[in-house]
């Protein structure tokens, strides 16, 4: 169901005091394989998920080189996105 809420609807906060990003961000741990360790068994479903996770105005999103080891971030810099995201 799609209540047409965005994350902007969460307000936002700033990061460091010169970054402000929506309240509502997506934690990019979750991409990655089994354990938090390598591939997931469908990447192109993992880019989805961030794709849709921009399509939603999150603008920040968390990641650790720890994740897959750096299988978020090559995930996240696969996924075409507006220019306007930071993180990592």
């Amino acid at each position: 169901m799609d209540t047409g809420m965005t994350a902007a609807a969460a307000g936002t906060i700033d990061v460091g005091g010169d970054l402000t990003v929506n309240r509502l961000g997506f934690g990019a741990m979750r991409i990655t394989g089994q354990g938090i360790w390598g591939d997931p068994p469908d990447r192109e479903q993992a880019k989805a998920a961030v794709r849709r996770a921009v399509e939603l105005e999150v603008n920040f999103i968390d990641t650790a080189d720890s994740y897959g080891p750096e299988v978020s971030e090559s995930l996240i810099a696969e996924a075409p996105k507006p220019q306007k995201v930071y993180g990592t």
